[in-house]
């Protein structure tokens, strides 16, 4: 069923359900307004909303599409507002779109492909008339700040699998497939950050620009929201510089257990190559060599081999070559 829910609310108190063909026609008081939530609508329950809140057809296209970037478009005496919605599946960021259509009496907003429904925000906000009264510029903000809020558990689950990898980078070498998965999440933080940068913008204009439905005493609640953004924004900024040294670490670890595994074998290659260095001398057929003749030469050059082999061993010991 595409139609969520459609009401009818007048002084912070819902009066009746109606059908999206249904005009209504409310008072001059901010208090009584129409709020009509859709998922996924066909295009003949768009074009009846058009016709009987007479919504702009550039409008209604883009709330068909579902492909548009965060904005704010002013079309008349109406707002027509695009969030961008996000959720973690636990590889990588899914993403969504709720376009909202703000009138002096009517809100109504066209989710797409988003796993957070409103039914508990519409539940929340019913719990409370006094701040639902104020009309539909609150309402706007409580759609955009329940979006918004949805991009924090998206970070925390970021950063508690980086917390991992980063632990795990302390003790073990990364495998091809820790390192596909680092660039893998910078990958998608990036693209997080495309659609952040949209949203504070739609956040900040509704701060500073005089825009139809928005009055003067419901900027601040948009401050709010403004902060969340940022708040998530710097959020996915520290976890880049994360993901960044936890590669940088694991290559110096590398690099740091390379160098200690080619000194240990640069120490054994010069032990051993006192022997090979002597048997080969002594492995020469010349008939004239000194020591060939005596009696305990064998042991002579065994006794010299071994004496410095060991202090070589002790040297490279203290040296921590070995």
């Amino acid at each position: 069923m595409t139609v969520v829910a459609a009401y009818l609310y007048r002084n912070g108190v819902r009066v009746r359900p109606l059908s999206i063909e249904e005009k209504v026609d409310c008072a001059g008081e901010k208090s009584e307004f129409v709020w009509i939530g859709l998922c996924d609508p066909t295009e003949d329950e768009m074009r009846s909303l058009k016709e009987t809140y007479n919504l702009h057809p550039l409008a209604v296209e883009d709330a068909l599409k579902a492909d548009q970037l965060p904005k704010v478009d002013v079309y008349g005496d109406q707002l027509f507002v695009i969030a961008r919605t996000a959720h973690f599946d636990g590889r990588h960021i899914a993403y969504g779109e709720t376009a909202i259509f703000v009138g002096h009496s009517h809100i109504i907003s066209v989710r797409h492909g988003s796993a957070r429904a409103h039914s508990a925000l519409r539940h929340d906000l019913e719990a409370v008339p006094t701040l639902l009264v104020h009309g539909v510029d609150y309402i706007l903000h409580a759609i955009l700040d329940f979006i918004v809020d949805g991009y924090i558990p998206i970070v925390e689950a970021i950063e508690r699998e980086v917390v991992e990898m980063e632990q795990h980078t302390i003790d073990n070498f990364l495998g091809r497939n820790e390192v596909t998965r680092i660039f893998s999440l910078r990958r998608e933080l990036i693209r997080f950050q495309r659609v952040l940068g949209p949203m504070s913008e739609v956040a900040n204009k509704m701060i500073r620009i005089e825009l139809p439905c928005i009055d003067r005493d419901a900027k601040p609640y948009f401050s709010d929201v403004l902060d969340h953004v940022r708040r998530v924004q710097t959020m996915v900024d520290d976890l880049r510089e994360v993901l960044n040294s936890v590669f940088e670490f694991s290559s110096l670890l590398e690099q740091q257990r390379t160098g200690v595994i080619t000194r240990q074998l640069a120490a054994w290659a010069a032990i051993l190559a006192v022997p090979t260095a002597i048997a080969g001398i002594y492995g020469m057929n010349f008939e004239y060599m000194p020591e060939l003749k005596s009696h305990y030469g064998y042991f002579i050059v065994l006794g010299a081999i071994s004496i410095i082999c060991l202090g070589l061993y002790f040297r490279f010991k203290k040296a921590r070559w070995l």
